[in-house]
């Protein structure tokens, strides 16, 4: 299978900003034994403006020149994290930062799926967030639930995870509703799924339930499925490869169906 598995900055990184080492170092290796399987894995991680927070010890910015800063300082401790991590069990791992534009602009997003494609085929790890540090508004594409879709629609995946807080789409906000129920499967996107999409994420993050249904949206439009489940133990993982009914997942529209 190729997998695009993203994950938010609530699921690498404490609420101050500081990487969460041991889940990290548990995602890492996880990661990396499906890898070992014989699938394709390319990565998009959140975290660098996090990280970069954290590191320079500020409080949450306000302003957008300081988050880019953040953005760039977090950056570099991300991927040193990830090639120190996956290089312990002998992957290699590439960066890629990137915006709107590589997707909106035929001849980028030609280029881009060219190298993403040649990278899995030397069996390397893209490891991919959005190029914050310099993403104005025109080209920002928002949040890494967006992207990580897109990426998928680029090299036509066969699935998409989005790693988060909780555990799937619910019924009704879990956090304020003791009834609410999981919804394991969702075939359409109907108004009714728009409307159970909360609003933003975590205080250092930018995504939540809307930018996720968002994703879905366009994932499935492309033929992919797409699960939401939560990514405070690493192992889920292993049971979304087995088949078993993790988190809420949204079926492709494949080729054919009626």
């Amino acid at each position: 299978m190729r997998i695009v598995i993203k994950v938010g900055t609530s699921t690498l990184a404490h609420p101050g900003g500081r990487l969460n080492i041991r889940h990290t170092e548990d995602l890492v290796k996880v990661w990396s034994d499906i890898k070992n399987a014989g699938h394709e894995l390319v990565v998009v991680s959140s975290a660098a403006t996090g990280l970069g927070v954290g590191k320079l010890q500020i409080a949450r910015p306000q302003d957008m020149v300081t988050k880019q800063a953040a953005a760039a300082v977090g950056q570099c401790e991300l991927m040193y994290t990830y090639d120190r991590l996956f290089g312990q069990y002998n992957h290699t791992v590439a960066q890629m930062l990137l915006t709107w534009a590589d997707f909106e602009h035929e001849n980028r997003r030609v280029n881009l799926h060219n190298t993403l494609e040649r990278l899995l085929e030397l069996g390397a790890i893209p490891i991919i967030n959005e190029n914050d540090p310099i993403s104005c508004e025109e080209y920002s594409l928002g949040d890494n639930d967006t992207l990580a879709a897109l990426v998928a629609e680029c090299i036509r995946a066969d699935l998409v995870i989005l790693l988060s807080d909780i555990d799937g789409l619910y019924t009704a906000d879990p956090h304020t509703h003791t009834d609410a129920r999981l919804i394991p499967v969702v075939e359409d996107i109907t108004p009714e799924i728009d409307r159970l999409a909360g609003g933003a994420g975590s205080a250092l993050g930018t995504g939540g339930m809307a930018t996720k249904i968002s994703a879905a949206r366009r994932a499935t439009a492309a033929g992919v499925d797409l699960i939401i489940a939560n990514g405070a133990h690493a192992e889920v993982l292993y049971d979304i490869m087995d088949g078993k009914a993790v988190g809420t997942r949204f079926v492709g529209k494949k080729e054919g169906a009626q």
